[in-house]
C-alpha cells in the first residue's frame, strides 16, 4: 500500500498501534517449522513402521495394510489423548501433530472427552463429530470430484 492510499489514523489509535506492536511476541517461526517437521515426519515415521509390521507378520500387502494402519494410529493417538499426553506434544509441535491423521484422532477423541458429562448419546455421540464431521464431508467430497475428472479423462482416452 502506498502511502498516500493509507489512511491517518487518530492519534490515540497510533499511540495503541505503538502499544501493541512493542508488547506484541515475537514467535521463533523457524524454530516453530522444524519441531512441527521433525515431529509430523516422526508420526509418519511411526506409521511407515507399523505399516511394514503388518505386511511382514500378518501378510498384508502395501496396498491392504493402510486401512489397520491408519486403525492404529488413531488408537494410538485415542490413548495418548486420554492420557494427556498427545496434548503435550502439540503444545511442543504445532502444526507436526495436526497435519497427520493422529489430528484428525486427537480433535474426535477430544471432543468426546470434553462432552462425555453430558451423555454418551447427547454428550459424546453428539458432540464427537462437530469438528471432524465437516472434514469428512469435505474429504468424501474431493475424492468423489476426483475420481469423476480421472473417469471422465478416462473415458475420452486422456489416460
Amino acid at each position: 500500500m502506498s502511502d498516500k492510499k493509507k489512511k491517518k489514523l487518530p492519534p490515540q489509535a497510533q499511540e495503541y498501534q505503538s502499544f501493541q506492536q512493542d508488547r506484541e511476541v515475537k514467535r521463533p517461526i523457524f524454530k516453530n517449522c522444524i519441531k512441527a517437521f521433525l515431529v509430523g515426519g516422526t508420526i509418519c515415521l511411526i506409521g511407515q513402521c507399523i505399516t511394514t509390521f503388518y505386511i511382514y507378520f500378518f501378510d498384508f500387502t502395501e496396498q491392504t495394510a493402510g486401512n489397520p494402519t491408519v486403525a492404529t494410529l488413531i488408537f494410538i493417538t485415542m490413548l495418548l489423548t486420554g492420557f494427556g499426553v498427545y496434548d503435550h506434544i502439540g503444545q511442543f509441535a504445532g502444526a507436526g501433530t495436526a497435519v497427520p491423521v493422529t489430528g484428525f484422532g486427537n480433535a474426535v477423541i477430544s471432543s468426546a472427552i470434553e462432552h462425555r458429562t453430558e451423555g454418551f448419546i447427547l454428550g459424546v455421540g453428539g458432540n464427537m463429530l462437530k469438528l471432524a464431521g465437516p472434514v469428512i464431508v469435505y474429504g468424501v467430497f474431493s475424492a468423489f470430484i476426483v475420481a469423476l475428472i480421472k473417469t471422465i479423462l478416462i473415458q475420452w482416452g486422456g489416460l
